[in-house]
């Protein structure tokens, strides 16, 4: 567990204390941008005339083996195993001829997985050779049929009704990327736009530099597509990324300079691959499920620690045993977080602006003892239970200087995209106390881009192993 007060790095800037709470970080803001987020999503290709492909296959070889041998069962058989084993390619391919292997090897395995029940069953009435490859090419010939029909249907929409795009990065490689994507429209991308922070030279695409440029062009272009093109985009751009992938756009990351290593699939030459960096909903059963049943059974087995902490702590600074503060929550909304109470603030502008209290001298032995435990945070298990929290994410902070930090560290509004949590990633790196603001943003959003739930578990065991050596707050 972790202690919500530290000491700000340094060059950190002074606050104005004329802030007001009610300017919190929006719903669904990411970095400032506000893009369309409720355009209707983009249709999926659809798997249906592939299906209908392989069953019109699939019903072609069981005729023939039905012809040919008088076997109705063994020829519904066929049309099981035909449909269980059909081609599912790992990228987008262009014609039957990029599966045409896999095609007449799956197609292969049925037949002879087929003839081989056939002989163990009734070794008189086995298939014979003939039988077995003239089925099997009528079978593979239909396939290679119905799914080149798709495959070209689908490419003659891709041209007539391409997806437009905006591409991302240095305006003369974005517009290289740009105008080779429009060299080869069987791609299935236009671009419309380019997007940088500095215009270099003329002609080509226009080139976008400001958050209302980018969100004329999304809305009149209907924008599906975002593509980047350098590297350092993912991080210098991270919150427009996340901004247009939450309004529905597909984000690609593109290798305009070598051939991109570990990148499958690629777009008018170029080694791309997609980023996922829209809000993640796989998987937040299993958290949620995690997070009830581990803060459920600590509150419980803890449940005489917290009435000795309680008993103590009322009996050493008086009434007021629990604090209760505003914090941040996902989305942007504001919850009550509960923690014991270890210092007493002289007003409620003190409480929302005071950024650290771990040096304060006024504090009891108690108090810095439960604070250097970190015993005094074991109430936000109550608001893990209730929902409120997790048991990992990023940490909350109060409105005054989610606020703050948001207009002054890139990336840090994004954190709330997710639920916040009693530790995290950073947290186990070493990012407490007096570290940097700008460090927590960036392990906290590398958390949630590749959230996984034995991620948790693996930051919940290093949080229990750094308890043992608490360094306080």
């Amino acid at each position: 567990m972790t202690a919500e007060s530290t000491v700000p790095s340094p060059g950190a800037q002074p606050w104005d204390h004329g802030f007001s709470p009610l300017s919190v970080l929006p719903a669904r803001a990411a970095g400032g941008f506000r893009f369309p987020l409720r355009r209707p999503p983009a249709r999926p290709v659809s798997p249906l005339p592939l299906l209908a492909a392989d069953l019109f296959a699939a019903l072609a070889g069981a005729v023939a083996l039905h012809e040919a041998a008088h076997r109705p069962a063994p020829a519904a058989a066929l049309v099981a195993g035909a449909l269980l084993l059909r081609p599912r390619p790992v990228r987008p391919v262009l014609g039957v001829l990029d599966e045409l292997p896999a095609l007449c090897g799956r197609i292969a395995m049925v037949w002879l997985g087929l003839a081989g029940l056939l002989a163990a069953h009734d070794p008189d009435r086995a298939l014979t050779a003939p039988t077995l490859l003239s089925g099997w090419a009528l079978h593979a010939a239909a396939a290679c049929a119905g799914r080149g029909a798709v495959h070209w249907r689908r490419r003659v929409m891709l041209v007539r009704r391409p997806r437009t795009a905006l591409v991302i990065g240095p305006a003369a490689t974005a517009q290289r990327v740009a105008a080779a994507l429009l060299r080869h429209p069987r791609c299935g991308v236009r671009p419309v736009g380019v997007v940088a922070e500095h215009p270099e030279g003329s002609g080509g695409l226009p080139v976008l530099t400001t958050g209302d440029e980018v969100e004329r062009a999304l809305i009149q272009n209907g924008v599906r597509v975002v593509l980047t093109v350098h590297p350092a985009v993912r991080t210098e751009r991270a919150p427009l990324l996340r901004a247009l992938a939450e309004s529905g756009c597909t984000v690609w990351e593109v290798d305009a300079a070598c051939p991109g290593y570990g990148m499958r699939e690629q777009l008018a030459g170029f080694a791309a691959r997609p980023l996922d960096l829209g809000p993640r909903r796989r998987g937040s059963a299993g958290k949620r499920l995690l997070d009830v049943l581990v803060s459920g059974t600590l509150l419980v087995l803890l449940s005489p620690v917290l009435l000795v902490c309680a008993v103590v702590l009322r009996l050493t600074d008086g009434p007021g045993v629990v604090f209760r503060q505003e914090r941040i929550g996902k989305d942007g909304r504001p919850f009550t977080l509960l923690k014991f109470r270890t210092h007493r603030p002289v007003d409620e502008h003190e409480a929302a602006t005071r950024w650290s209290v771990a040096g304060e001298r006024r504090m009891s032995p108690f108090c810095r003892f439960l604070r250097q435990t970190s015993l005094d945070e074991l109430l936000q298990l109550w608001n893990v239970l209730c929902g409120d929290m997790s048991l990992v994410g990023p940490r909350p902070e109060r409105p005054y200087f989610v606020t703050q930090f948001s207009q002054t560290y890139p990336g840090y509004a994004a954190r709330h995209r997710m639920q916040t949590g009693i530790t995290g990633l950073a947290q186990v790196n070493g990012l407490r106390g007096d570290t940097s603001i700008e460090d927590r943003a960036r392990f906290d959003n590398a958390y949630i881009d590749n959230w996984s739930l034995w991620q948790d578990v693996c930051i919940l065991l290093r949080t229990a192993a750094a308890l043992v050596r608490p360094t306080g707050s």
